[in-house]
């Protein structure tokens, strides 16, 4: 449940050392509130922001996802969840990523830093629970991923046919966790203010647990230059779970609207 709410609501991742000419779907100061139901009852909120830091004496982009359970939810199962990536503005790679979960009695806290120079073939994590790893070069972690994928995936791609493929790899939970993205089409999404034209895509999903399917979830994505996820949906065995963007600033254009 910990990957799909991450996969989820978040969303969002390649390799580039190169971003002059590269447009910038998002800045610092974006900040995009989301409302979490299952059905027509609200079970939780999530907050998704960006912004400039400095980590390590270097000017950073800090991202930073929180979610948490409210109302009846919160009183059977209190969650409060939070993932923080620092990002390098020159590279989009992350810096250092944390996991700081707290879901009913389970905690779990973890810091990975992210070494992408010190050598030419592969990039280095260390991370304070499991040690130190050495994987492909240009791996993300799972916040970061959304933002690299809105860059150099969406906000340049000269076009999207139904069944386009998208795979990034990133670290997640201590583990290499891939997110693959197949695009769908073009639907119309109703947020507060209006609706809008939206990218669909369908993160594949592992079989069993909790989805019937590998398509058992779908994010949409603004067809404006912000490339903004306003909607995320997970069908999962016991009824369908929606995350609805419900307030929205910072952002690096106006939202169009139909």
């Amino acid at each position: 449940m910990k990957k799909l709410f991450v996969t989820g609501v978040v969303l969002i991742l390649a390799f580039s050392a190169v971003n002059a000419q590269k447009k910038q779907p998002y800045k610092p100061g974006e900040k995009v509130k989301y409302q979490i139901k299952y059905g027509i009852i609200s079970g939780g909120v999530a907050n998704l922001e960006l912004s400039e830091d400095v980590w390590m004496n270097k000017k950073v982009w800090h991202g930073v996802l929180t979610g948490q359970t409210t109302g009846i939810a919160d009183a059977m199962y209190k969650v409060r969840d939070s993932y923080e990536t620092f990002i390098n503005p020159a590279t989009d790679l992350p810096l250092l990523s944390i996991r700081n979960i707290s879901e009913g009695h389970y905690r779990r806290y973890n810091e990975v830093l992210f070494d992408h120079h010190t050598r030419a073939d592969s990039a280095i994590l260390k991370s304070d629970l499991s040690g130190e790893h050495i994987t492909q070069q240009g791996i993300l972690d799972v916040l970061s991923c959304f933002y690299w994928f809105r860059k150099y995936h969406l906000a340049n791609v000269d076009s999207l046919k139904p069944g386009d493929v998208f795979t990034m790899t990133t670290w997640f939970a201590d583990e290499l966790y891939p997110i693959i993205l197949r695009y769908k089409g073009i639907e119309n999404i109703k947020i507060k203010g209006g609706k809008v034209r939206c990218y669909c895509f369908n993160p594949v999903t592992e079989v069993g647990r909790l989805f019937k399917t590998s398509e058992d979830m779908s994010v949409w994505f603004t067809t404006d230059e912000n490339f903004l996820p306003v909607k995320i949906r997970f069908d999962i065995f016991v009824g369908s779970v929606y995350v609805d963007m419900i307030h929205y600033e910072g952002l690096t254009k106006p939202i169009i609207y139909n």
